[in-house]
């Protein structure tokens, strides 16, 4: 069974330079008895319902079904509701997920509905996995999660365990939804109701995998309610689980987590327009400083997208506006697709009418998920400063392509294109023939993976940080 601690006990490899892959602890669970209510025993399981069945929300789900658990996911889709009934993964990019589901839903483990306060009643835990993103001023929207856990509300009883995986500003479970669930059933925090916070930490295309990967952060309302919490995680996680002293700290380390690796990349982003004005190749840099152990430099790019990075250090801004580094940051990583624009303006001239191509659209490649992806700011300063914008992603259909405002370019047609600018790291790329596009003068390699291609010299390469082919010392006073 999954240990409880209270220090993660395997940080080691995170001061190393470069990427980290931490092993994927064994299941050493023994057939879980069930029993109802669930109580915490050792050994035991009961009913759990995951709000909220997404693309995180759907691989807890089968989780904890396959140690023994029987979950009742939650979702406002009926789509997502009759997909799961039918044994069906509606999410495609997780490796795995499809065949857990079925055999959970075979084995009469795994159901869905749309109605959370149902599930709620029957369950023994609630888990809510719903997003909580940004409004137009950058201040957290909480118009999902609100949602949530009104619907949940009527249903919460006494010996109920409601954990909040989103991730939240600091003190949010404490202070904005406790006192709705107290009021609700008409319970007491810590004698009769437990309110926990643990911060999902998946990698889309990873998550089932991370599971079993990366300790499991929790943090009560209180000693009971960490301690009914961690139990449960123990039960259904092969992971160390991590007790915290409470759920303001499980809150914040999520937040310094995610806001951490922002900041990081903004410094490597300012390196990069160093290394672009001196004509040093920024990756070269890189690689020889992360094989000093205690240094770990992220690489730069044309931005920074998904729901964490661009997301979470404005939720440490909502509360803590002080906190300039945070701030510049976000700034500095926004200001990217600028920096793009200016690139290819200094190559091309002036940008009316000029033929743009857009690789990729998603905010990664590989993952259909367009949230803060900056393909859109760049589609739309393009645009602005007067390019003919056309673009491709292997993830979208050419209505998808059009909708974001872009003219739909098929992968292997000829182009008129002058520029091409790659918004993600696809290995498509490196297939990409210069001969279709016989008017162009530029790649703009937004995340440095093309370096290799070969191309003619009329097309002038410039990577974020990597020294353009017509690189010169006279360019780069201008710079």
């Amino acid at each position: 069974m999954s240990r409880i601690v209270a220090r993660p006990t395997n940080t080691g490899p995170s001061l190393l330079g470069g990427s980290i892959e931490l092993p994927v602890a064994p299941c050493e669970h023994a057939a879980a008895r069930p029993v109802a209510p669930w109580t915490g025993e050792e050994g035991t399981s009961g009913t759990v319902a995951v709000v909220g069945a997404g693309k995180m929300g759907l691989p807890l789900a089968a989780q904890f079904a396959t140690h023994g658990w029987s979950v009742v996911a939650v979702d406002i889709q009926e789509a997502v509701v009759e997909a799961i009934n039918a044994g069906l993964s509606h999410v495609e990019e997780e490796p795995g997920l499809a065949e857990l589901v079925r055999d959970a839903h075979s084995k009469g483990l795994l159901r869905a509905t749309s109605d959370g306060g149902a599930a709620a009643r029957e369950a023994d835990v609630v888990v809510l996995i719903v997003p909580v993103m940004l409004d137009d001023e950058h201040q957290p929207d909480y118009r999902y999660m609100d949602s949530a856990v009104a619907s949940i509300a009527p249903g919460v009883h006494a010996g109920s365990t409601v954990i909040f995986e989103t991730t939240l500003p600091v003190g949010d479970t404490r202070q904005r939804f406790t006192p709705r669930l107290e009021a609700a059933g008409g319970l007491t925090a810590e004698r009769d109701l437990f309110v926990a916070f643990s911060p999902e930490r998946l990698y889309s295309g990873s998550a089932l995998r991370n599971l079993a990967m990366y300790p499991k952060l929790v943090g009560g309302v209180g000693p009971a309610s960490g301690d009914r919490a961690a139990r449960f995680y123990a039960s259904v996680l092969d992971a160390e689980v991590v007790l915290m002293s409470s759920a303001e700290a499980a809150e914040f380390s999520k937040l310094a987590d995610t806001t951490y690796r922002d900041v990081n990349i903004a410094l490597a982003n300012e390196y990069a327009r160093y290394a672009d004005r001196v004509g040093v190749d920024i990756l070269e840099v890189i690689a020889a400083a992360n094989s000093q152990p205690y240094s770990h430099i992220h690489h730069p790019g044309i931005g920074v997208g998904g729901h964490c990075i661009p997301v979470y250090p404005h939720f440490l801004l909502s509360r803590a506006p002080e906190m300039e580094l945070v701030e510049l940051s976000r700034r500095v990583n926004d200001g990217q697709v600028g920096l793009a624009i200016r690139t290819l303006q200094r190559n091309l001239g002036a940008l009316d009418d000029v033929p743009v191509l857009v690789l990729g659209l998603t905010y990664r490649d590989g993952v259909k998920e367009l949230a803060y992806s900056r393909a859109m700011p760049l589609i739309e300063r393009l645009k602005g400063n007067g390019a003919v914008v056309s673009a491709y992603d292997p993830l979208l259909s050419e209505a998808e392509v059009a909708a974001l405002g872009a003219i739909p370019y098929r992968w292997g047609e000829r182009s008129d294109a002058h520029a091409i600018v790659t918004q993600t790291a696809d290995r498509l790329w490196a297939t990409l023939d210069p001969g279709r596009f016989p008017s162009a003068r530029m790649l703009y390699d937004g995340r440095n993976s093309l370096r290799e291609l070969d191309l003619p010299e009329r097309i002038t390469y410039h990577g974020v940080g990597v020294p353009g082919t017509a690189w010169t010392a006279e360019a780069a006073a201008d710079r």
